[in-house]
């Protein structure tokens, strides 16, 4: 009869303790607890509650990183030009936006953003850059829109998607000052989705066409590209992160959904946890490993701030038997 030694290569080791320093792949029997243990990779990924904001509304837009983020306009009992930055602890009022509104768009970081195109309710195409404490108006979108996607800097962002009365495909680049209409747009015109990564290498994913969709795009600086679906179709999502590590969260479904899900470039995987609070209508800012969930609704406005700890592929001790 062939044995495990024949097969592995090693004999399954009796020990009193577990081993201090095991290989991945190790298996050992515990004399002391009775079970058969191995070492193993595993994804170990989490959503934990942050610091809530100042006012809570959904529909807002947000941008920066974990530890300095900006939350920007949105619905709380009416629509708000509210401004609120984030430490990576708790958020502070700072300067309102000239011009409130909901369902705007967002790209930069904390203290040299941009936002643009919303709703309050006509479809807006004011753009407004933030220096970390006032907003100044500067260049208007050639397609006025809310529900859209943003991305990128605040001297190299890009607008794509939203509603103009109906989907749009709609893509714009903008330079700090003024912007550009692309040739092309999306593939799949839609509204309320969501993206991540910068002007030249961007992701759209997410969103409402006549349903909520699930598609996914690439685009290289000039065109989109369709590329594998998210696994739970979606609107009113959150994302961050990039074009080969993006992080999609919450969102309507319907219903209202927690689902985390994670793109390495090629394919989503949905994460075994999900927010602690699900919502849609919610706002994301960050990284794959470092992200930050904020805002949102289910049913009512909510001021819940959620951290994301994205520590990939990690080895841990098993139970077995």
């Amino acid at each position: 009869m062939t044995t495990f030694k024949e097969i592995r290569g090693t004999a399954i080791q009796v020990v009193s303790s577990d081993p201090s320093n095991p290989e991945t792949g190790q298996i050992w029997y515990n004399s002391s607890s009775g079970t058969l243990k191995g070492y193993q990779l595993a994804t170990i990924n989490a959503w934990s509650a942050g610091g809530n904001l100042n006012t809570a509304r959904r529909v807002l837009s947000g941008t920066g990183t974990q530890t300095a983020a900006v939350a920007a306009g949105g619905l709380s009992t009416v629509t708000t030009n509210a401004t609120e930055l984030y430490n990576g602890t708790s958020w502070t009022n700072s300067g309102n936006m000239n011009t409130a509104r909901y369902y705007l768009a967002a790209a930069g970081t904390q203290t040299a953003s941009v936002v643009f195109g919303g709703q309050s309710p006509p479809n807006f195409t004011a753009t407004e850059k933030f220096n970390g404490s006032t907003w100044t108006s500067s260049g208007n979108l050639n397609t006025g829109r809310g529900g859209l996607g943003g991305i990128g800097l605040q001297t190299a962002a890009l607008a794509f998607g939203g509603e103009t009365g109906s989907n749009t495909a709609a893509t714009e680049l903008y330079n700090g000052t003024s912007w550009t209409s692309n040739p092309t747009g999306l593939n799949t015109a839609r509204r309320n989705f969501t993206g991540a990564g910068t002007q030249t290498a961007g992701l759209a994913f997410g969103g409402y066409t006549t349903a909520y969709t699930a598609a996914t795009e690439s685009w290289n600086g000039s065109t989109w590209t369709s590329v594998n679906s998210l696994n739970t179709a979606r609107g009113e999502l959150g994302g961050a992160g990039t074009q080969t590590a993006a992080l999609a969260f919450g969102g309507e479904a319907p219903p209202i959904t927690s689902a985390t899900e994670l793109w390495n470039g090629t394919s989503w995987t949905t994460n075994p946890t999900g927010l602690g609070t699900p919502r849609s209508s919610l706002a994301g800012a960050g990284t794959q490993t470092a992200g930050l969930a904020f805002g949102g609704s289910n049913p009512s406005n909510t001021a819940a701030t959620e951290e994301w700890t994205g520590v990939g592929l990690a080895v841990k001790t098993v139970t077995v038997s």
